[in-house]
């Protein structure tokens, strides 16, 4: 499981570093988010990845057997703010091809 979730990982940020190095708007805003769900699952994953276990501590000194609950409430956070970041970033993509005429970075077709 881990070998599958960390070549994932990669799969997304790889992709993710070659779509911000697009020339073209839209690209770029895609290109971010997919880094943002690579570092999401790596913060998450850094949780220990177990399923049925406790999150919370309830006295028992064997603390192998719980997940760590605070990686989940960081991603949560970071969903929010990646959603709020991207819908911004929509407005001034939609904003400067209205002024510009392109959806270039720079600004102007190569």
């Amino acid at each position: 499981m881990a070998m599958i979730l960390a070549i994932s990982i990669g799969v997304l940020a790889g992709s993710g570093v070659w779509l911000i190095l697009r020339p073209r708007s839209f690209q770029v805003i895609i290109g971010l988010s997919l880094l943002s769900y690579a570092v999401n699952l790596f913060i998450f994953s850094m949780g220990r990845l177990r399923s049925g276990a406790a999150s919370i501590v309830n006295g028992s000194s064997d603390l192998g057997a719980y997940a760590d609950p605070l990686p989940q409430a960081l991603v949560l956070t970071a969903i929010v703010i990646g959603f709020a970041m991207t819908a911004l970033f929509l407005v001034v993509l939609l904003a400067s091809r209205g002024l510009t005429g392109t959806d270039h970075v720079d600004g102007r077709e190569r």
